[in-house]
């Protein structure tokens, strides 16, 4: 079981971790610009659950897996680089909204999820939960508390940058200014892999 210390200690760490920018949180501010709230509850409940259940498997061998292989890692680190990327571009050359409807669509619940195997911020975060906050041979039982503290955290945490979005596509109602904030956006989505570029492996 986890100390009151260790727990506190764990709150803090998901809290800022969850609460900066980062590729999620970006994500979520774009999509809910681009297509509102109600849409865009997929794309958060799809980060938060499927983060929830990374720092789980990792907890349960995926950080043996990687000590083991390091090479694994590297090339787990080079394909989510160039994914992100990827993403950045479809971001800055989103179609401008119609009648009122942006155009395209928003992350799945699934996708979110599924995203997070290749997000390098949440690797990273869910490592340092595992290593850090995880008593050694705390078993199961601790796993599980910390995955739960993480979601519970970060889930309004990250609804916030969705809702942040929604707030500024009241001002980017015109199609120029919505093109200003994706080409925007995207930047600061590639701007966010420099630590992870530059980190070193696990």
């Amino acid at each position: 079981m986890l100390s009151t210390e260790l727990l506190l200690a764990l709150c803090a760490f998901a809290f800022v971790s969850s609460i900066t920018p980062g590729p999620n949180n970006l994500m979520l501010m774009t999509s809910g610009a681009n297509f509102g709230l109600a849409r865009t509850i997929p794309h958060l409940l799809g980060v938060s659950i499927g983060f929830t259940a990374m720092i789980v498997l990792v907890g349960l061998g995926l950080i043996q897996l990687f000590e083991a292989f390091p090479v694994a890692y590297t090339g787990l680190k080079v394909a989510s680089v160039i994914y992100l990327l990827y993403l950045a571009w479809k971001i800055a050359t989103a179609s401008a909204p119609k009648a009122g409807e942006a155009q395209g669509k928003p992350f799945t619940f699934v996708q979110a999820a599924l995203f997070q195997w290749v997000n390098p911020k949440a690797w990273t975060m869910g490592v340092t939960a595992v290593v850090a906050y995880v008593p050694h041979n705390g078993g199961f039982l601790s796993l599980a508390i910390v995955a739960g503290v993480f979601g519970l955290i970060n889930t309004p945490c990250i609804g916030a940058w969705a809702i942040l979005g929604v707030q500024l596509r009241k001002i980017l109602n015109r199609p120029n200014l919505l093109r200003i904030f994706n080409w925007s956006a995207a930047a600061l989505l590639v701007a966010s892999l420099y630590p992870i570029v530059f980190s070193h492996p696990l």
